[in-house]
C-alpha cells in the first residue's frame, strides 16, 4: 500500500520529463538554433536536461506532497472539525469585513486571491464537515482540480517555453520577468500575436485528457489514507530530495560550454525565471572580475582629452541652437537594410536617406532590449549587468543628453506611440526633465489605427509634428526623442499603406510600415518652417533577434544609425567602429556645444577617439575593440573571441558576418580595458557620479 501513495507524483513527473524532452528536441531543430551539434553532444544536453527536470520537478511538487501531508479524516471528527471550520470562517470575514488586513496592506490584487482561496477552502471544508457521505467524492474532486493544475502548468509552461525561444533563441530571462509584470501589454500582445482560441482549445482538451488519465490510475490511492508515521517518512524523504535537489540545479547551471545553443536547449526555464527575477541587479563587485578601482578609472579616462569623468568640452566654432529630432526605431537590425546585403526591399525610405546623410556603418547597439538602447542615447554610458537604469530604483537626476540640451534653453520631450508607464519609460524620462508625449496625450479622433503596444507609427508622426510645431511657436529651440512602436510583434498596422497587408502579422510588414512611417513624418516635416534648422537622428534601439553561435554574435548588434539635415550635414560615410553610446556626443559635437560632459561615449570626429563598441547581455559584458571581443561574465569569467569578416559581395564598411573564434589566450591589455570600462561605470552609478 504504501509505495503506491508516490504514484500521483510518478505519473505527473513522467508526463513532466516527456514534454520536457519534445520541447528540447523542437529547440534542437528550431530555425533559430544556428548551431551544430554532435552526437556525444546532443547526448551531453539530454542527459544534464534530463537531471535538471527532475530536480525542478521534485521542487515543483512541494505543494501536491503538502496535499497530501494535510489529507485526514481525523480532522472532520468533533470538537476538532468545529473549531477549524469557525476559524476559517473567521479568517474569510476578516479579509472581507476589515479594511486594513494584511492583505490589503500589500496592495494589488493580493487581497482579492487571498479572498478567494479561503473561502474556496472554507466552503469544502464545511462540505466535508456537514456531509460525511460526499466526504470521498468532494475529496475526489479536489484531487481533480489539484491535478488537473498540475497538468496545466506543465504543459503551458511548455507553450510560454516555446514561444520565448522562438522570439529571443533563449530560455527565460529578465525579458520574462517583464513580461509578468506588464501583463496588459503582454497578454495584449499574445491576443493579437497568436490564434488564441485553437491554440488555448488544443492546450484546454489535451490538459483535459492527460488529467483525466492520471486521476483514473491513482485516485483509488486516497481511499485508504497514509497515517501518521507513513506521513512522517513521506515528508522525510521529499525534504531530503528537494535539498538534493536544489543543490543539484545550482551546481548544474555552472556547467556551461563555448555553444551557447546547448547551455540554453539543457537547460530548465523555471531556474532560469526565478535567477533572473531575484537578480534585477548584478552587483558587478560581486560576479566579474576587477582591478584596483584607481588603476581602473585611469585605464578608462586616459581615451579623453582631458582625463577626468566631469571635463569640459569646448568648440572652435559658435554654437548652432538648431532642434535635434532624435528617432529611435524598435528592433530595427542592420540587415534589414538594402546597404548592408537586405533583398527584401523593406526599407526603401531609410535606404534612400542614408544616401543624403551622414551615415555611421559600423555601430553597435550596447544591448537587446529597447531600454538598453534608450539608456545608450540618454545616459551615454556602457551597459551593465542586470537592468538597464532605466528600470533601477535610482534612475533620476542623472546626467543625460536632455539636460545637456536643457541647459542650453531647448524644450525637451520624450514621444512614444504607446503608455510609457511600460518599462519605467515614463519614470525615468520624467525624472531626468523630459517632457512626456505618449498615447495618453492622443484624442479618440487622432488614432486610426493602434495595437497593445500604442497607436500606429503614422499617428505618432502626426502627433509629432504638432508637437514640434507648438514648441517651434515657443520660440524656443526643441529636442524631442521619438521611440517607434510598430516594428514589435504582433507586427499589425493599417491596411493600405504597404503592399504587405497588416494581417500578415510579419516581420518585414512591421520593417516596411515604420519605414512608410518615417518617410510620412518626413514628408509632412518638409513642409514646416522649422524643418530646416533641425537635425534628424535616426537610429535603431537594438536588433531584431540576439540568438547567435556565441553569447553575443556581432551580426546580432549591428545596427543602422544617421544623421540628416538639409543643407546642414554633408552626406558621407563614417566606417570606423563605434558604440550607440558616442552618436549623441558626436550629435553635440557637430552643434559645437560647449558644456561640460559626463558621458562615457566619444564624439567620433575628436582626435582623441578611439574605436570600439560596447555590447551585452543582461550578464555578459563585451568590448570590441582591435579585431577581438572580450567578454566578461559571472563567476568572474574571461572569453576572447579573434573576429574574421566572413566574404561577402558587400562593400567592407556593410559586411556583417564574423567569424568568432574563441582564443586560449587572451589579449591581456583587451580583458584590462574591458573590466576598467565596465567597473567603472558599474562603480560611478553605484556612488552617484553619474548624477547631474
Amino acid at each position: 500500500m504504501f509505495p503506491n501513495k508516490i504514484k500521483p507524483f510518478l505519473y505527473l513527473g513522467i508526463f513532466y520529463l516527456i514534454i520536457s524532452l519534445i520541447v528540447r528536441i523542437v529547440f534542437f531543430f528550431h530555425p533559430i538554433t544556428t548551431a551544430s551539434f554532435g552526437f556525444f553532444e546532443i547526448i551531453k544536453v539530454l542527459s544534464i536536461g534530463l537531471l535538471n527536470d527532475i530536480f525542478v520537478f521534485t521542487l515543483a511538487s512541494t505543494i501536491l506532497a503538502i496535499y497530501f501531508l494535510f489529507l485526514s479524516n481525523s480532522k472532520y471528527k468533533k470538537p476538532y472539525g468545529y473549531i477549524i471550520f469557525g476559524a476559517l470562517v473567521l479568517f474569510f470575514l476578516y479579509i472581507l469585513l476589515v479594511p486594513n488586513n494584511i492583505f490589503n496592506q500589500y496592495g494589488g490584487s493580493i487581497s482579492e486571491v487571498a479572498l478567494t482561496f479561503v473561502g474556496i477552502k472554507t466552503l469544502f471544508f464545511g462540505l466535508m464537515l456537514f456531509i460525511p457521505s460526499k466526504r470521498i467524492k468532494i475529496r475526489n474532486v479536489l484531487y481533480f482540480i489539484i491535478l488537473l493544475l498540475y497538468v496545466l502548468l506543465i504543459i503551458f509552461n511548455a507553450v510560454s517555453e516555446y514561444f520565448f525561444y522562438n522570439e529571443f533563441g533563449v530560455r527565460y530571462n529578465f525579458i520574462a520577468v517583464d513580461y509578468l509584470i506588464y501583463t496588459n501589454e503582454v497578454i495584449g500582445n499574445i491576443m493579437e500575436s497568436y490564434p488564441v482560441v485553437p491554440l488555448f482549445s488544443a492546450i484546454l482538451i489535451i490538459t483535459l485528457a492527460i488529467t483525466w488519465f492520471i486521476y483514473k490510475k491513482t485516485k483509488d490511492e486516497l481511499l485508504e489514507l497514509p497515517n501518521f508515521k507513513q506521513k512522517m517518512i513521506l515528508l522525510g524523504t521529499f525534504v531530503v530530495l528537494g535539498g538534493i535537489s536544489l543543490l543539484g540545479i545550482s551546481s548544474l547551471m555552472e556547467i556551461r560550454s563555448d555553444n551557447v545553443f546547448a547551455d540554453e536547449i539543457e537547460d530548465n526555464g523555471l531556474p532560469k525565471f526565478y535567477w533572473a527575477f531575484t537578480h534585477n541587479e548584478l552587483d558587478y563587485f560581486k560576479f566579474y572580475p576587477q582591478i584596483g578601482q584607481e588603476q581602473a578609472e585611469k585605464n578608462f579616462l586616459s581615451q579623453y582629452s582631458e582625463p577626468a569623468l566631469s571635463r569640459n568640452v569646448t568648440a572652435e566654432q559658435p554654437e548652432l541652437k538648431k532642434n535635434v529630432v532624435l528617432i529611435s526605431i524598435e528592433s530595427l537590425s542592420a540587415d534589414f537594410m538594402e546597404h548592408y546585403g537586405g533583398t527584401k526591399k523593406i526599407t526603401p525610405f531609410l535606404d534612400s536617406l542614408a544616401d543624403r546623410s551622414m551615415m555611421f556603418t559600423n555601430l553597435y547597439a550596447t544591448g537587446n532590449r529597447t531600454v538598453r538602447g534608450l539608456e545608450a542615447l540618454t545616459l551615454c554610458i556602457p551597459p551593465t549587468a542586470g537592468e538597464s537604469v532605466i528600470k533601477r530604483d535610482d534612475n533620476k537626476n542623472k546626467f543625460t543628453t536632455g539636460s545637456v540640451f536643457k541647459s542650453k534653453g531647448y524644450d525637451v520631450k520624450f514621444l512614444y506611440g504607446g503608455y510609457s508607464y511600460f518599462d519605467n519609460m515614463q519614470d525615468f524620462f520624467a525624472g531626468n526633465g523630459y517632457g512626456i508625449v505618449d498615447r495618453n496625450n492622443f484624442k479618440p479622433e487622432e488614432i486610426t489605427f493602434a495595437n497593445v503596444w500604442g497607436v500606429a507609427d503614422e499617428d505618432m508622426a502626426k502627433k509629432a509634428i504638432q508637437t514640434m510645431n507648438a514648441e517651434a511657436k515657443s520660440g524656443k529651440p526643441f529636442f524631442n526623442h521619438w521611440m517607434t512602436v510598430s516594428n514589435h510583434r504582433p507586427f499589425t498596422y493599417p491596411d493600405g499603406r504597404i503592399d504587405i497587408p497588416g494581417t500578415a502579422k510579419s516581420r518585414d510588414g512591421g520593417v516596411k510600415y515604420t519605414d512608410y512611417s518615417l518617410k510620412m513624418f518626413f514628408e509632412m516635416a518638409k513642409k514646416q518652417d522649422w524643418y530646416k534648422n533641425t537635425v534628424f537622428v535616426i537610429i535603431a534601439d537594438h536588433c531584431a533577434s540576439s540568438a547567435g553561435k556565441t553569447e553575443l554574435p556581432m551580426d546580432k548588434y549591428r545596427i543602422p544609425a544617421m544623421i540628416f539635415s538639409e543643407g546642414f550635414i554633408q552626406p558621407q560615410k563614417f566606417d570606423k567602429l563605434m558604440s550607440q553610446i558616442d552618436v549623441m556626443p558626436t550629435v553635440l559635437g557637430l552643434l559645437n556645444f560647449n558644456y561640460q560632459s559626463k558621458f562615457l561615449g566619444q564624439d567620433v570626429f575628436k582626435k582623441e577617439f578611439q574605436p570600439k563598441a560596447y555590447i551585452a547581455t543582461y550578464q555578459d559584458l563585451g568590448l570590441v575593440k582591435d579585431g577581438r571581443l572580450t567578454i566578461i561574465s559571472p563567476v568572474k569569467k574571461v572569453k576572447q573571441y579573434s573576429l574574421e569578416l566572413e566574404s561577402s559581395t558587400l562593400a567592407p564598411e556593410f559586411k556583417l558576418y564574423y567569424d568568432e573564434k574563441l582564443m586560449k589566450d587572451p589579449e591581456q591589455k583587451l580583458v584590462n580595458d574591458a573590466v576598467s570600462a565596465y567597473q567603472s561605470t558599474s562603480f560611478w552609478l553605484k556612488e552617484k557620479k553619474l548624477n547631474r
